[in-house]
């Protein structure tokens, strides 16, 4: 990473900057690799300054992680349209960078057993708790689970493929129609 050249003093821009610099070496590299010195130098700061702003490591990865998406777009509109929403977006739809990000954080942390609880307890009150909720029902909690691991699982598929999972456009019409009800499968329950 570019090492930039002196900060303005701007207390909002600077913690700005520090947590997207987290956002991307934790992204980048396991949780245990990453040094608050690391990212320091990423944004130009001193490492004292990332403690000042945000305590401890714990505090900014868990910073970084709370400011990803939590998937709450998921949990909007009619339950009833869920699996053919989710189908077409999941195949049809470019993944925007912050939401892979999130993902690539959660992932490279299974590692360490510090930050896979972390992310574990965080993805429990920010995605799991809600989605759980909004789902209720018999089997809310496993369900959801069971829905997250589908959408995840298809979405690093998708992004190997080069976004598009490799196949031509009639394929990927059949995949979201075929996906579409085991999706709200899990919704209904």
């Amino acid at each position: 990473m570019l090492c930039p050249g002196p900060r303005p003093r701007n207390a909002a821009a600077t913690r700005t900057a520090i947590l997207e610099a987290a956002r991307d070496r934790f992204a980048a590299e396991s949780y245990d690799d990453v040094g608050m010195r690391d990212i320091a130098r990423d944004v130009g700061v001193d490492a004292a300054l990332i403690s000042r702003y945000f305590g401890s490591k714990d505090d900014l990865f868990l910073a970084a992680l709370d400011s990803c998406s939590d998937g709450s777009t998921l949990m909007s509109g009619d339950k009833s349209e869920f699996g053919r929403r989710v189908a077409h977006e999941i195949v049809f739809e470019p993944k925007k960078a912050e939401k892979l990000k999130g993902m690539a954080i959660m992932l490279r942390s299974i590692g360490s057993n510090k930050a896979a609880e972390m992310v574990q307890n965080t993805c429990t009150a920010r995605f799991f708790g809600p989605l759980e909720e909004w789902i209720s029902g018999p089997d809310a909690r496993v369900r959801a689970r069971l829905l997250a691991g589908f959408i995840m699982g298809m979405s690093v598929s998708r992004e190997l493929g080069g976004g598009s999972f490799n196949i031509d456009q009639a394929d990927c019409e059949k995949m979201r129609d075929r996906l579409a009800p085991i999706l709200q499968g899990l919704i209904d329950g």
